[in-house]
C-alpha cells in the first residue's frame, strides 16, 4: 500500500512540474543554506587550527607590553636580555627548546630588486620550534651563530620576490647595510592572520646585533619562543613563566605583569570555538527557511486537496479507508519534501566545492549534517503535510463526489 501510494505521488508531482519545483524550492534553499554554512564554517575552523599549528609545536611566546598591538602598547617596556632566555631554559621545567627572537623591518636588495622583509635574528631551535623545516640548502651552524656570520635562510615569498626564479643558494643580498650570504631556503607556510609567514629573512641573532642593527643594550629580545613537552600542563607553565619574569623584571606585587605569554594551543582553542558557535548562529538562521518550506508545502497540499477532492470522494465511495487516503497525501507530501532534500544537498555540494576553492579553505564534507538535513526535510514533510492529509480522509464521500 505504502509503494502504491509513492507511485502515486511521483505520478502527480510528474504531473504539475512547475507547482512541485516551487513547492521544494524553500526546502532546497533551506537544506541547501544550513550544510553550506556548517560545511563552510567546518572548513574555517579546520584553516584556522592549520595556520595556529603552522605556527609552531606547543609554543608560547613571550612579549614584553601588553599583547600584539600596535608598537605604543609596549612603548617604555623594557625588552627581555638573553639571560632571561637562559633562565627559562634552566630554572622551568617541561621545556624542550627555547629561543630568542629580535625582529626588524628592512630594506633588502639583490641585483635591481629592492623591497621590504621581516629580519628575524635568532638561534637555531627556533627553527624547530615554529616547524620550520628547509626546501632547500642548510641552516646555520652553531659555529656561526656565535661568531654572528653573515648568513641567513629565506623565505619563499622573498625568493619569488628578490631572485625572479633564481636559485638563492649562495647569492649575497644587501640587509640595511650588510650583505648576507643565502644558505638555505624554507619550505613554504603561506598566510597566518593578516601576515604572511614565508616573507622573512632568518640570521644568527648575533648577526642581527653586530652586522644589521649594532644594537648595544642588553635588553634587545622583543620575543622569547618556548616550546614545551608534549601533554605539559599549558596553564601551569605560563604561570611559572610568569612567576619567573615578574621576579627577574622586579614587579612588585601590587604591580601588572609588563609582558605578555601567549599560548598558541589556546588562540587556537578560543578561535575555533568561536567560529563553530558562529556557525551554529548561522545555521539555525538559515535553517529557517526550512520551516517556510514546510509551509509552502503545507500551502500546496492543501490546494491539491481541493482540487482532487473528486477523485478522493470517489475512492472513499468505493472501499478506501480513510488512513489509507491519509497515507496517500502524507506520503506526497513527504516525496516532495525528501526531493527537495535531495536536491538541497546536492546543491550544497557543489557550492561548498566552489567557495572552498574561492577562498582557499579545506573542504570539510560532515556526512552528519547532510544526513540531518536530510531527515529534517523529511520531517518537515510529515508535519506540514498531515493536516492536508488528515483533511483529505475526513472529507464525506458524498460531499466529495458533490463538489464541482
Amino acid at each position: 500500500m505504502t509503494w502504491n501510494a509513492f507511485l502515486i505521488a511521483l505520478r502527480e508531482i510528474r504531473r504539475n512540474l512547475t507547482r512541485a519545483f516551487l513547492t521544494v524550492l524553500g526546502i532546497i534553499i533551506g537544506v541547501a543554506s544550513v550544510i553550506t554554512m556548517v560545511t563552510l564554517g567546518d572548513g574555517t575552523t579546520k584553516a584556522l587550527q592549520q595556520q595556529i599549528s603552522s605556527l609552531g609545536s606547543n609554543m608560547l611566546m613571550i612579549r614584553p607590553g601588553m599583547g600584539f598591538g600596535p608598537r605604543s602598547a609596549s612603548a617604555g617596556i623594557p625588552n627581555f636580555t638573553m639571560d632571561d632566555v637562559e633562565a627559562i631554559r634552566e630554572q622551568i621545567d617541561n621545556i624542550s627548546a627555547v629561543a630568542p627572537v629580535s625582529s626588524s623591518q628592512m630594506g633588502t636588495i639583490y641585483m635591481q630588486e629592492a623591497r621590504s622583509s621581516s629580519i628575524t635574528g635568532t638561534t637555531l631551535e627556533y627553527f624547530s620550534i615554529n616547524n620550520w623545516t628547509l626546501a632547500e640548502g642548510r641552516y646555520f651552524s652553531s659555529s656561526e651563530a656565535t661568531s654572528g656570520a653573515a648568513v641567513g635562510v629565506i623565505g619563499d615569498t622573498v625568493r619569488k620576490e628578490l631572485f625572479n626564479g633564481e636559485d638563492p643558494i649562495g647569492k649575497k643580498i644587501r640587509v640595511g647595510s650588510s650583505v648576507i650570504e643565502v644558505i638555505g631556503l624554507l619550505k613554504a607556510k603561506g598566510q597566518v592572520g593578516m601576515g604572511d609567514q614565508d616573507d622573512c629573512i632568518m640570521v644568527p641573532i648575533n648577526t642581527v646585533q653586530r652586522r644589521i642593527t649594532g644594537y648595544t643594550s642588553m635588553h634587545n629580545i622583543g620575543t622569547i619562543c618556548v616550546s614545551a613537552v608534549e601533554g605539559t600542563d599549558s596553564d601551569k607553565l605560563v604561570a611559572d613563566i610568569s612567576s619567573l619574569m615578574r621576579q627577574r623584571r622586579n614587579l612588585q606585587p601590587n604591580q601588572d605583569n609588563n609582558f605578555n605569554v601567549f599560548d598558541t594551543r589556546q588562540i587556537a582553542d578560543t578561535l575555533s570555538s568561536s567560529t563553530k558557535t558562529m556557525t551554529t548562529l548561522l545555521a539555525a538562521v538559515a535553517g529557517v527557511s526550512l520551516l517556510v518550506g514546510g509551509i509552502g508545502i503545507m500551502n500546496i497540499m492543501l490546494v491539491s486537496v481541493t482540487e482532487r477532492t473528486r477523485e478522493i470522494g470517489i475512492r472513499l465511495s468505493i472501499g478506501a479507508l480513510a488512513r489509507e487516503v491519509l497515507l496517500q497525501f502524507l506520503v506526497e507530501a513527504i516525496t516532495l519534501s525528501c526531493i527537495g532534500g535531495i536536491v538541497g544537498i546536492l546543491l550544497a555540494l557543489v557550492i561548498c566545492l566552489g567557495l572552498s576553492q574561492l577562498i582557499d579553505i579545506p573542504f570539510a564534507f560532515n556526512i552528519q549534517i547532510n544526513m540531518i538535513s536530510f531527515i529534517f526535510s523529511a520531517t518537515i514533510g510529515v508535519l506540514f503535510g498531515y493536516a492536508p492529509a488528515r483533511r483529505a480522509s475526513r472529507l464525506d464521500p458524498i460531499d466529495a463526489l458533490r463538489h464541482e
